[in-house]
């Protein structure tokens, strides 16, 4: 079992997310995050989703989602070259001055952009990939009390200058 990630182009219509997204639970797949956009051609969304499975099942869900009239393309992510970032909003709150300082501080060292701030709170807003905002929060809470998180899912898009395989 592992994560993989698979890029779809749909039909943008009523339906299709709903369609798509009851692939995975009547087959009892887990969706890890789902993110779903329009394109460049307001008819197609683009869809970045991440699972985690073995071959097997990975090769099974890919081939359904083939089936789907609404599904353009299928884009199998797991091996190839990408960019990849998700959104990320962290509030820390009730911080005194020098927890203020420090966060502050946090902010420099990780080049995180502060969105809001007031006596005793800071928002954070964060585009890193996965990965990167994972052990953001893991270092947020071991350096604060109180933390709130809120993710979006990843987006990504092939690399067409990298070889090597994009870390998520």
């Amino acid at each position: 079992m592992r994560k993989r990630w698979i890029a779809l182009l749909v039909e943008n219509q009523v339906g299709v997310l709903s369609k798509v997204s009851g692939l995975f639970s009547g087959k009892a797949y887990n969706l890890q995050t789902l993110t779903v956009g329009t394109t460049e051609d307001e008819s197609i969304s683009r869809m970045t989703i991440s699972v985690m499975s073995d071959d097997v099942t990975f090769e099974q869900i890919k081939k359904q989602l083939n089936r789907f009239v609404e599904v353009i393309k299928v884009i199998d992510l797991s091996e190839t070259a990408v960019y990849m970032k998700e959104i990320m909003f962290a509030t820390i709150s009730e911080l005194d001055d020098n927890q203020m300082a420090q966060a502050m501080r946090f902010a420099k060292a990780f080049d995180i952009n502060v969105k809001d701030i007031k006596k005793d709170a800071l928002l954070f807003e964060c585009f890193f990939s996965q990965r990167k905002n994972d052990d953001l929060i893991d270092r947020l809470k071991r350096e604060f009390k109180h933390v709130s998180i809120v993710r979006g899912g990843a987006v990504a898009i092939e690399s067409f200058s990298r070889t090597q395989i994009g870390k998520y």
